[in-house]
């Protein structure tokens, strides 16, 4: 059936096994800081010195969290004690390391397209075969399901939380998928379309997109308007910034694609009138996906945008409790709205941060200077909360890293990063990002792993369980989307 062929392993010639990526520069840098570093025949730039610093934490990354038979991830490692973790990594944790090679990819392009191409030639077919693999062994957590949403009952093939040990056979019923993992997936296919042209990556991306905008709550309120957003998962009633505000940038990245072109797609919607009939109607692509941004990114600012100017966590206080109801109109059973009443939980940096960058790309392509002055208000609103000056060492800005926190402020990070390219006041927020990287990567780089805290260093985590692998990745996109910034932009890191 159709949903199977989107899954096929993607065709991409020429997957190897890590065991076979090998430099010495970048083992070298590692293992020590740049700054010991030199090379046979020039000194490497900054812009160049972050493209290397990446690599070489993917490649610490991948040889000390993954199986090199089974490709499997754990979750944490110990430099210190050489030991990892039994604990598998989630798909969530495993989708950092495909950013991190995306992004890396995306710098080596950008060097070359500037007219320096020698890291894209020593690099990039490495890191596009890791790519690849990374894309395939994730199959290890796909699965299918029948699901009965609010305008179809279907079967999906989809990303489980938990990895199991055959391809394709993941429980992803009930909670055990969330709709963010398929947006953090979906957009790294998207990305990696945009770098390499292969189509199996766009295909896959909007397979996923297809499963999660079938997650809108399309039931209708008092006023004849869709009640709106994407709870966090099919075995979910509660609708999380995380699981709305991701889709917003690869919708409007899939309306650029498909912008002037007559290919269509299929619409399911409510009738306004009598608030039950389940309606279907073809728009064309690019139509169809700027508008389903335009009504996500309106969902979120309405409902989680908090008086402090960011982002609350998700919509609760359900009524008259949490579980999933259904409804049965002409004989069909569909999902029904369950009355959402509380913004509430904690202000992650993650949740402003894609919505950031949802407001550029929304500013971009629809060119509302409403957008670009959300964006910008959100960017000075979020560094003043989540950003201390002068916490734990003087003239650095401190970052919450308790938690997951430290993939959080990435995701913030490329907001800025976003937000730097239409205003260029927002570099100073960038600046904060690779000044903290290189106080760590400097100061606390042991045998090239980094700390939880890059400014305080290893405190307890050398006797523990270590750093989490998707911080190492993190570390690794920071640089790497650093990296292509300032070699597009010419901005010197510091300034």
């Amino acid at each position: 059936m159709i949903i199977q062929n989107y899954f096929k392993p993607l065709a991409i010639a020429g997957v190897i096994c890590f065991a076979t990526f090998s430099d010495s520069l970048i083992n070298q840098l590692a293992a020590a800081p740049f700054r010991n570093i030199s090379t046979a025949t020039t000194q490497l730039n900054f812009k160049e010195e972050n493209l290397i610093r990446s690599m070489a934490l993917i490649d610490k990354t991948i040889a000390a969290y993954f199986d090199p038979v089974t490709f499997e991830m754990k979750r944490f490692y110990n430099p210190f004690t050489k030991v990892k973790s039994d604990e598998r990594a989630s798909v969530w944790m495993y989708s950092a390391g495909i950013e991190a090679i995306n992004a890396v990819l995306a710098s080596l392009k950008a060097a070359k397209d500037q007219g320096d191409s020698k890291l894209y030639d020593a690099n990039f077919d490495k890191y596009n075969k890791l790519l690849a693999k990374m894309y395939d062994n994730a199959d290890y957590y796909l699965g299918t399901f029948e699901l009965t949403s609010f305008t179809q009952t279907k079967e999906w093939s989809v990303y489980a939380v938990d990895r199991v040990n055959e391809k394709g056979k993941a429980n992803v019923t009930g909670i055990l998928n969330v709709y963010d993992d398929q947006m953090w997936l979906l957009r790294e296919l998207l990305d990696s379309y945009k770098i390499t042209g292969n189509k199996a990556y766009l295909e896959k991306a909007e397979y996923l997109t297809a499963y999660v905008l079938d997650g809108w709550d399309v039931t209708i309120d008092e006023n004849g308007a869709e009640n709106g957003g994407i709870p966090w998962g099919p075995g979910y009633t509660t609708k999380h910034a995380c699981s709305n505000s991701p889709m917003i940038s690869s919708l409007v990245w899939l309306h650029k694609i498909y912008k002037d072109k007559n290919d269509k797609i299929e619409r399911r919607y409510i009738d306004s009138k009598d608030k039950k009939t389940r309606l279907t109607e073809h728009q064309k692509k690019e139509t169809y996906y700027l508008d389903f941004a335009k009504a996500i990114y309106a969902w979120q600012k309405q409902n989680l945008l908090n008086n402090q100017g960011v982002y609350t966590d998700m919509m609760g206080g359900c009524v008259p409790d949490c579980g999933i109801v259904y409804e049965v109109v002409d004989g069909k059973k569909y999902r029904a709205n369950t009355k959402l009443t509380d913004a509430v939980g904690e202000a992650f940096t993650y949740n402003s941060g894609t919505m950031i960058s949802g407001a550029v790309d929304l500013y971009e392509a629809t060119k509302d200077a409403k957008y670009l002055r959300e964006a910008t208000d959100l960017g000075e609103a979020s560094f003043k909360q989540f950003a201390f000056l002068g916490k734990d060492v003087a003239q650095y800005y401190s970052f919450g890293t308790d938690g997951f926190k430290n993939w959080f402020n990435g995701i913030l990070m490329r907001g800025y990063r976003d937000l730097a390219l239409v205003n260029e006041d927002s570099e100073k927020y960038l600046s904060a990002f690779q000044k903290n990287l290189d106080y760590g990567y400097e100061k606390f780089n042991h045998e090239g792993f980094l700390p939880t805290d890059l400014l305080k260093g290893w405190s307890k985590e050398k006797d523990g369980q270590g750093v989490e692998g998707m911080f190492m990745f993190t570390y690794a996109a920071q640089y790497a989307v650093l990296a292509e910034h300032y070699i597009v932009e010419g901005t010197h890191k510091g300034n």
